[in-house]
């Protein structure tokens, strides 16, 4: 893993604005997406992803966790791109079963999967043909996003080509 020396906890401003959007569910049929208002802690992350993985010997600040859905999975931005600012970073999402993978370029994109019904979690474990357009979501991706609306499917197929070892690097890190 790439360890980076930038601490920065701070939420984007696109990321406070969705933590307080509400995001609906519908029952498991919409998005099962849980914002936090605040990345979790360096503290939190570390030993979160020794968890998860298993293994002691790693460190998390290349992630800044901003999310979860209902079983403890994680949403996080992962600093893929050394060099680059935060929000420029991948979106991954690591489940609580073990499941993981990129689901978004960058913070923009991510806000456009969103908005077509689509969060990290159905990503990872469903893909995203299906589009589930979300009115307040696209308001929230139409104020922030810096990238071109396109469907979720795309997002997620484009990130997918850009990183096609994450999920096998990932694994590979576990004990």
């Amino acid at each position: 893993m790439n360890r980076t020396t930038d601490d920065d906890r701070a939420l984007p401003p696109a990321l406070a604005d969705l933590a307080r959007t509400e995001i609906d569910y519908a029952d498991g049929e919409g998005i099962d997406f849980e914002p936090y208002d605040a990345f979790d802690s360096a503290e939190e992350t570390t030993d979160w992803l020794c968890q998860w993985t298993g293994n002691p010997e790693l460190d998390g600040g290349t992630y800044r966790v901003f999310g979860q859905d209902g079983t403890g999975g994680l949403a996080a931005l992962w600093y893929g791109r050394p060099g680059l600012p935060l929000a420029e970073q991948p979106v991954v999402f690591m489940g609580s079963e073990g499941e993981c993978g990129v689901v978004a370029g960058n913070l923009s994109d991510f806000l456009w999967m969103l908005a077509d019904g689509c969060g990290p979690f159905e990503a990872v474990m469903y893909g995203a043909d299906e589009s589930r357009p979300d009115t307040a979501l696209t308001a929230l991706a139409e104020r922030h996003a810096t990238t071109p609306r396109r469907p979720a499917r795309d997002i997620l197929a484009e990130a997918r080509a850009e990183f096609p070892t994450f999920a096998e690097d990932i694994e590979a890190l576990c004990r």
